[in-house]
């Protein structure tokens, strides 16, 4: 089979995150079924091995699921692959693809996967496997020609307050905002693309407005695409470019100072906070991720990413004195630490190998979490670089992968391999 009938395989196994079983299973199947030894600890982490490695290859086997997914039905269009209203899990789904390629051959390597890397790299920061390899090659970058050397860093910030209720006859409307392109937090934060919590907090802002209710916002790690607000008012609403309003019958209360919800919405600076000119790339970014009213508590998350500590410390500074104003209980989770970007034996062996197939490599860091940072932590012996075809608008139902750009990283992975 190709790498690409073997990632056709894995989308037709529901691999969500914290819903990976059924791949834990197939993947465990496969490697025993060719004679590897399998190890899986209580994080359902894999560690796939045979003979004496030198290198190990790294990649996660979880997904977002966005739209349809786990339901997932690809086509190719113009050279990419593409899934029909869902997100396709070629993140990290074509390194798993290139694994499963190598082990049909029998390629003596290590083989690490780890578990629910998308929602926080839990599996990453459980691992404590006895690993043999002196080299590390991640496989879970997505540019074609460009070998990473260093990634962000993140906290996960989430604030929530209890409000009263209060009795309202008002009007009632139902004010939504859907269907935008979204795209992952972390490198398509400075790519404009539109947050559906901050255009419906924008146009709800100033209004003489009751809060009944609102929601917004999928996964920590993707820039929203929904968001949908009960709101009762005097003043009729009327729909507004992506804000759609709609005349409903509800008697439900509103929330006492629900318009103190809308204003700090309004005032979480999404997006781009600083920008890195050495790495061209941003250097700190905040992603208001995901708002939803329970009862009466409110709930407020945000993903934030930096190059450095002192960029992490900055942005958690900034979202700490912001909802602090507004008397919110903050708490912070899922952190983990950049990698310091660096030159080494082992990236620049990469790097010539990636000049030889495609002509050209770059070396780059990406403003995004790679389980390199956690890694180079547990395993400092180790060296580490990243690479991984072109792929574009992950964590979204627009994700893609380029076909040709499959094919040659996986030229690449061969050519380190055999000069390891």
């Amino acid at each position: 089979m190709s790498i690409i009938e073997h990632f056709k395989t894995l989308t037709q196994i529901p691999h969500c995150s914290y819903k990976t079983e059924k791949l834990l299973e197939f993947l465990v199947d496969f490697a025993t079924q060719r004679d590897y030894k399998v190890e899986v600890d209580k994080t359902k982490n894999i560690l796939i091995s045979k003979g004496t490695p030198k290198l190990c290859l790294q990649a996660h086997y979880d997904m977002v699921c966005i739209g349809k997914a786990p339901n997932i039905e690809t086509y190719e269009e113009d050279g990419w692959l593409k899934a029909k209203d869902s997100s396709l899990g070629a993140d990290n789904g074509i390194a798993i693809a290139m694994m499963m390629e190598l082990m049909e051959s029998g390629t003596e390597v290590e083989f690490l996967i780890t578990s629910d890397e998308e929602v926080g790299l839990i599996g990453a920061n459980a691992l404590a496997f006895d690993l043999k390899s002196k080299v590390m090659l991640n496989l879970d970058s997505e540019d074609e020609a460009e070998v990473y050397i260093g990634c962000a860093g993140g906290i996960d910030i989430s604030a929530s307050k209890p409000y009263a209720k209060l009795k309202d006859s008002r009007d009632c409307y139902l004010v939504t905002v859907e269907g935008l392109v979204g795209g992952h937090s972390g490198v398509d934060i400075d790519k404009d693309i539109p947050n559906a919590i901050k255009l419906l907090a924008s146009y709800l802002k100033d209004k003489d407005i009751g809060l009944v209710s609102i929601k917004g916002g999928e996964r920590l790690n993707s820039i929203p695409t929904f968001a949908q607000a009960i709101i009762k008012s005097d003043t009729p609403l009327v729909s507004q470019g992506n804000v759609r309003v709609e005349t409903i019958s509800n008697d439900e209360p509103i929330l006492y100072g629900g318009d103190e919800i809308i204003s700090l919405l309004a005032n979480i600076s999404h997006g781009v906070r600083e920008l890195n000119q050495s790495l061209g790339i941003p250097d700190r970014s905040i992603n208001l991720a995901r708002v939803a009213t329970e009862g009466s508590i409110c709930t407020i998350e945000t993903s934030t990413r930096a190059m450095d500590p002192r960029g992490m410390t900055q942005n958690s500074y900034d979202m700490i004195t912001l909802f602090d104003g507004y008397s919110y209980d903050i708490k912070q989770t899922d952190k983990y630490p950049a990698w310091k970007p660096e030159v080494n034996t082992f990236t620049s062996l990469v790097g010539e190998c990636m000049q030889e197939v495609f002509g050209e490599s770059q070396t780059k860091a990406i403003h995004a979490g790679l389980e390199c940072g956690i890694i180079s932590q547990k395993y400092p012996q180790i060296l580490i670089a990243s690479i991984g075809p072109t792929i574009r608008y992950p964590h979204s139902s627009r994700e893609m992968v380029k076909l040709d750009s499959v094919e040659k990283s996986f030229e690449v992975l061969k050519k380190v391999i055999e000069v390891v």
